[in-house]
């Protein structure tokens, strides 16, 4: 498009542009860049050479809206040029600018022809047409329109105009002493505002460009109206209804009229008719303009029916008026509440008071008439209680099902009245109803059985707790008081044991428990009301004692006799945890307090023997060495787990040896320890063991001569060892007419046994205990004497202690195995 354009333009190029005026054309809104003639070529020049020559571009008006391009020296555009904004009205639009070359100086014209496109469309500069036209004017008439103004040339500029369709209007073409043209608006029909009060045209001018361009102009008809229309009313009657009690100022209604007419012959004025009464013309007023009915006065007593005209008249030069009926009705007003009126009335009832008595009897009135005096009563509550109709406006307040105190000591009622109006009225009345109480409940505990727990040892007049009964009865009703039954109890009667405070339950101790010799009991503690007749319940009460550490261990094996130490023989060649002997004790005490631990409190050698914690086994902890001890004395500690621990102690004497001794060696002396030898101690030790075994041996050879040449022998003294010999010789020493021997029994745990038999004077005996000397018969009569039934192979003399005062001899009896 812009190269067809660039084309036409080279025809507009001038022939004089040697004469030194060039001339060129161009379409206005060209784009930029656009080129529109060579003006280097057409000054004969080349594009170097008019730089070379300081080419000048001179313009007088504001934008240069074209330029050289020094490259090509064509002539561009820098700026779209409008036609109409540059030139306006005239029918040429040129713009001239000045060239200017030095070296020889030249100066040339240049003039650029804007040539017009159709970029405008046709504007009516009025605006929208508003006319005005009587209703009353005939076919024919005419009304002028504005023209309307296109900003383009030629063509381009030239219009015509055209109507939209229209039954009461068409278009004409006016024209004026210039020749000009004007169009026009001719009336087709006649007109009537009430039927159309407006007509809505469009008139349209069109251009002659290609494409045409079109503007359009609203035209606006009004109907100017004339009086021929009289008032029109809504209804032929009105109706309303009033309250008796309406103030002065109610709007009973609104009278509502039309007139299609316009303006004053429009405007209507509402107004009481001369056709109403002259006493009713002062009860109402009429607004004039709204055409409200308001009450100016009392309007009398219900059922009433008031008649009235109203009378709407327009403002016309000749007004025209309409008349319409008012009927109203004055009717009742619920302005009054019921009355409820107790006519008797029991503020308290029995619980035990059976269903449908008679709690109260009520009253209800209200002084409007029909349904607004119509009266219903109901209640409100969370009791068993019901209203029942009597007759006409009577009711009964009755009781609907059991009461119950202890659940609901009150109620609180609600009677409601409410009429029939609209909206109804209602009064309200409260009513505390409240129930009285009766012996209807039994004293309850929490538990059927409840435990009480009392430390032993206590003393005389110790709480031990409290006992209590619930009554939800009121008054002497719920008060409780306790008594102890006299139930025997461990063969003894319970209120020597206990006692109980009637009014608060507490129970005390009469006297200290033991647990040792009571550990509990259970006894019935009973609770009577104070009501006629009482009500009781009874608990059964379970005591238990606690225990205390008082009790201290007791040892029941092995048991010292007659103030005698309990002696046990270990051979010297058993291996360790070798069983020595059994501690057995028992605690009186309960729980902890009676579980017992056994521990080695003292000990000749700590190291030689060790005790089952748990157990009570005392047991050799290594093996006996020749350096330990014969007699070993063991103190055994029983402790109890109390608080604080108790313990009992026993003492053993434990003889190291291979063999049965004839008498047992006194444990009742100092402690013998075993020391623990160094390396050269026990040299020594060694050497002083040769030397007196040498000694020993010696000795036992002439001992061994004696006694061969002695006429009665005896093979165990022959074995004894040197300290057996020297208690030996010792009752050698001490010759005495009377001795008690002492018997020990020995079984499978090594538990000793003391017997103890006297022995009469004589030579039989003293040979028996002297000498060692002993037929079966004397075995056999030792026995006897001790309660033995053994064989006599089972008894042997194993050791003999003879002092000055007694002859203790031991004998073992061996349990078999």
């Amino acid at each position: 498009m812009v190269a067809w354009r660039v084309a036409v333009l080279c025809l507009w190029v001038s022939c004089g542009s040697a004469a030194g005026q060039l001339e060129y054309s161009v379409l206005e809104e060209t784009v930029r860049g656009v080129a529109v003639g060579d003006v280097s070529a057409d000054l004969g020049l080349s594009a170097a050479a008019l730089s070379l020559r300081n080419f000048r571009f001179l313009y007088s008006h504001r934008e240069s809206y074209f330029g050289v391009d020094p490259a090509s020296g064509s002539l561009v555009v820098l700026e779209p040029a409008d036609r109409e904004l540059l030139c306006e009205t005239k029918a040429v639009c040129v713009l001239t600018y000045e060239l200017v070359l030095e070296d020889p100086l030249e100066l040339h014209t240049m003039r650029v022809h804007v040539v017009d496109t159709n970029d405008n469309s046709p504007l009516f500069p009025a605006g929208d047409v508003q006319l005005h036209i009587p209703e009353f004017l005939m076919p024919g008439a005419r009304f002028t329109l504005p023209n309307a103004q296109d900003a383009d040339e030629g063509s381009n500029g030239v219009l015509s105009y055209s109507l939209s369709p229209s039954q009461h209007f068409r278009l004409l073409m006016g024209s004026r002493v210039n020749g000009s043209e004007y169009p026009e608006l001719v009336l087709e029909k006649a007109l009537d505002r009430e039927q159309r009060a407006t007509h809505q045209l469009v008139l349209t001018a069109r251009d002659g460009g290609q494409p045409a361009r079109s503007g359009d102009a609203h035209v606006t008809v009004l109907v100017v109206d004339t009086n021929d229309n009289a008032p029109v009313l809504e209804r032929t009657v009105y109706r309303a209804k009033v309250p008796e009690t309406a103030p002065n100022g109610t709007v009973l209604l609104r009278i509502q009229a039309s007139d299609p007419d316009e303006g004053s012959n429009g405007e209507i004025r509402y107004s009481l008719s001369n056709s109403t009464r002259a006493a009713l013309r002062h009860h109402f007023h009429v607004h004039p303009r709204n055409g409200e009915v308001r009450v100016a006065a009392s309007l009398g007593p219900p059922e009433t029916l008031l008649e009235a005209y109203i009378e709407a008249r327009d403002e016309g030069t000749f007004g025209l008026a309409s008349t319409v009926k008012l009927l109203v009705e004055v009717t009742d007003v619920n302005d009054h509440a019921p009355e409820v009126n107790f006519l008797t009335l029991s503020s308290s009832i029995s619980e035990d008071a059976p269903p449908g008595t008679v709690i109260a009897l009520l009253r209800l009135r209200d002084e409007d008439l029909g349904p607004n005096g119509k009266v219903i009563c109901s209640m409100s509550s969370g009791g068993p209680f019901k209203l029942k109709a009597s007759f006409d406006n009577y009711y009964s307040l009755l009781t609907d099902g059991p009461l119950d105190r202890e659940q609901v000591r009150e109620y609180q009622l609600q009677i409601t009245a409410s009429d029939g109006g609209s909206p109804p009225l209602s009064t309200r009345r409260k009513l505390t109803v409240f129930v009285a109480d009766v012996n209807d409940n039994s004293p309850s505990f929490a538990q059927p059985q409840q435990e009480l727990f009392v430390a032993e040892n206590n003393g005389p007049g110790t709480s031990l707790g409290r006992v209590f009964a619930q009554d939800p009865d009121l008054g002497k009703n719920g008060l409780v008081f306790y008594e102890l039954l006299d139930i025997i109890s461990e063969r003894q009667t319970v209120s020597s044991l206990v006692a109980v405070e009637s009014p608060s339950g507490a129970l005390t101790a009469k006297i200290s428990f033991d647990f040792e010799q009571l550990r509990g009991f259970h006894f019935q503690v009973e609770a009577r009301d104070g009501g006629i007749p009482p009500r009781s319940a009874t608990v059964i009460m379970n005591l238990f004692v606690i225990d205390r550490n008082d009790s201290a261990p007791v040892i029941l094996f092995p048991v010292p006799r007659n103030g005698s130490v309990p002696v046990e023989i270990v051979p010297r060649s058993t291996r360790s945890g070798h069983l020595v002997t059994k501690v057995v004790a028992e605690d009186a005490d309960s729980g902890s307090n009676a579980w017992l631990s056994y521990h080695i409190s003292q000990a000749s050698d700590s190291r030689l023997f060790r005790i089952s914690a748990s157990m009570g086994e005392l047991r050799t902890a290594r093996l006996i060495l020749p350096t330990d001890a014969v007699k070993q004395r063991v103190v055994v500690e029983v402790r109890d787990h109390g608080d604080p621990p108790l313990s009992s102690f026993v003492t053993l004497g434990i003889f190291l040896s291979n063999s049965a001794p004839w008498v047992l060696p006194d444990f009742e002396d100092t402690w013998e320890t075993g020391g623990h030898l160094s390396t050269q101690n026990l040299y020594l030790v060694i050497a002083l063991a040769c030397i007196s075994f040498l000694f020993l041996g010696c000795l036992l050879f002439f001992v061994c001569i004696k006694v061969n040449q002695s006429p009665v022998s005896c093979s165990q003294s022959c074995c004894g060892s040197p300290e057996e010999l020297r208690y030996g010789r010792k009752m050698a020493s001490n010759p005495l007419t009377s001795a008690t021997i002492d018997v020990t029994k020995v079984e499978r745990l090594s538990q000793t046994y003391l017997y103890r038999a006297p022995l009469g004077p004589g030579s039989d005996n003293n040979r028996l205990l002297l000498r060692g000397e002993y037929s079966a018969a004397d075995l056999r009569n030792l026995a006897t004497g001790v309660g033995l039934n053994l064989p006599i192979s089972c008894i042997h003399i194993r050791n003999r202690k003879v002092d000055h005062l007694n002859i203790n001899a031991m004998v073992s009896k061996f349990g078999g195995i």
